[in-house]
């Protein structure tokens, strides 16, 4: 099972992973990642913008590609899109598998795709000022270790 969700409100990971489990009874493994808005250096906000039709097919082939790499039993993929606050959930991915090293490998694989090749445009807004994200050069190192 690939679940694929683009949300553009805030959400509860555990319930969403706490469904998926629940969906896969017998798996050997889970590994979840949840990626938050981080605060502090004056963060205030972070937004997401998107184009939904390349960007949910897009996170659709990379869950497709994730779980056929890693001989996944299930993976979820969420992310949020829209004004978040600090602390608020953007990202949830979770692979399961039969073993552990494949479940960790999926979810890291997928959340470095997500973060360094994302079909989404990120800004922050501090001091009442708004300015975009690029991805940082380790994010592109993270990505090059897959290929």
């Amino acid at each position: 099972m690939i679940k694929v969700c683009l949300l553009d409100r805030p959400f509860d990971p555990g319930a969403f992973v706490g469904a998926f489990t629940a969906a896969h009874p017998g798996l050997g493994a889970v590994c979840t990642f949840v990626g938050e808005v981080r605060g502090g250096d004056g963060v205030a906000a972070l937004e997401l913008s998107h184009y939904a039709p390349l960007t949910l097919s897009g996170m659709e082939q990379l869950a497709s590609r994730t779980a056929d790499r890693f001989g996944l039993i299930g993976l979820l993929m969420l992310h949020r899109v829209g004004e978040l606050r600090p602390g608020e959930p953007i990202v949830c991915v979770s692979a399961a598998a039969s073993h552990r090293r494949a479940a960790f490998d999926a979810a890291q694989f997928a959340m470095d795709h997500l973060k360094s090749r994302a079909w989404f445009w990120k800004r922050e807004k501090r001091g009442g000022q708004w300015s975009w994200i690029e991805p940082r050069a380790e994010d592109y190192a993270d990505l090059a270790r897959w290929d």
